[in-house]
């Protein structure tokens, strides 16, 4: 996009907020609808699936940074138990109640698995604060190649360590994730413990409680998934995406937030 238009994109933003809403422009408001613009045309009325939602960053309201679930037409969900500690119970069937009155279909079952058990082909794929909880991440995106159409989208939302417990660990680097997947490391994978074990930031994570209950809690990672496995940042998830076939058409960070958009090449 030129200078030119960018600029005339953003006075139109600008109008939008001061016109419609009246009210001063607010740098998450200005974020929130300048990027609504761009990547409205990506989800319009497209059926997709998202992998450990519901998630606030695509609802319509103050939090929902990209609100793309009230743009599409339909988003089925995947989770690993019918039973989470960010969900509760989970029932699968014609459950996934993301938006108001849309319902999708809920699956139960492993992201490193997807094509085993989803045979749809889905226009786009969501994923938000997910992929750091998955063990072979580079598995886990060549399986949702599986299930897109050509050209399909892959919008990968990931945390931001400054503003997390993560905040003392390095970045992963892409190098051990090609290893990972080589090796076909499984969720069960507790590589990183004494990593996190070491690093982890219990201040900014009150709900692991103490150190000890945090060490028990993370032993049994593969049934509570709780784990940050990986720490990303948003050039590592710009090689991943380039690396796995995927061309990239938006990236940004947002506070708590990186964010990844690219189609299947």
């Amino acid at each position: 996009m030129s200078y030119k238009k960018r600029y005339q994109l953003k006075n139109l933003v600008k109008k939008i907020l001061m016109g419609i809403l009246g009210l001063a422009l607010k740098s998450v408001n200005y974020f929130k609808l300048y990027k609504y613009v761009r990547i409205s045309k990506y989800f319009s009325n497209k059926t997709g699936i998202e992998l450990g939602g519901p998630s606030n960053i695509f609802m319509d309201h103050p939090t929902g940074l990209l609100p793309i679930y009230s743009l599409a037409k339909l988003i089925d969900g995947i989770n690993f138990n019918e039973s989470t500690i960010w969900e509760g119970q989970i029932e699968k069937g014609k459950t996934y109640n993301y938006f108001e009155n849309k319902i999708g279909t809920q699956f139960i079952g492993e992201v490193s698995s997807l094509s085993s058990f989803i045979f749809e082909k889905y226009d786009f794929v969501l994923s938000s604060h997910c992929l750091e909880h998955c063990a072979n991440p580079l598995k886990v995106i060549y399986e949702i190649k599986k299930i897109l159409v050509d050209k399909g989208l892959l919008l990968i939302v990931v945390p931001n360590k400054e503003f997390t417990f993560d905040h003392k660990r390095e970045v992963t680097n892409l190098e051990h994730l090609i290893r990972d997947f080589e090796n076909n490391t499984l969720e069960g994978d507790l590589t990183h413990l004494d990593e996190i074990l070491k690093y982890h930031d219990l201040e900014l994570d009150r709900p692991a409680g103490s150190y000890e209950n945090f060490r028990n809690r993370s032993l049994k990672n593969q049934e509570n998934r709780c784990l940050h496995h990986h720490v990303f940042d948003l050039p590592l998830m710009i090689k991943i995406f380039k690396h796995t076939g995927f061309k990239v058409v938006f990236s940004s960070t947002k506070g708590i937030h990186h964010i990844v958009l690219g189609y299947k090449k």
